[in-house]
């Protein structure tokens, strides 16, 4: 059996993304997030729980379809992600 518990989340700063991540501890990672500097006003969850790979393939869509949107810019913290 396959564990569901990893979420696909976003940052937003006001009203713009500015990452895409997945995490099985939301509360630890928003902790995280905030310690390394990243720059945000809201931790949101894009899911429901899900597999790590089902998560992983999810993250993947929603950089692509961002970039799609953007002109081929990732979110301003997904830089190392782009596709």
């Amino acid at each position: 059996m396959v564990n569901k518990d990893t979420y696909l989340y976003r940052l937003k700063d006001g009203r713009e993304i500015v990452y895409y991540g997945i995490t099985n501890n939301p509360d630890r990672r928003v902790v995280e997030q905030e310690i390394s500097g990243k720059k945000f006003t809201h931790f949101l969850f894009n899911s429901y729980p899900m597999s790590r790979e089902t998560a992983e393939k999810r993250e993947t869509e929603e950089i692509q379809r961002y970039q799609r949107q953007h002109g081929g810019k990732p979110p301003k913290y997904n830089i190392q992600k782009t596709y």
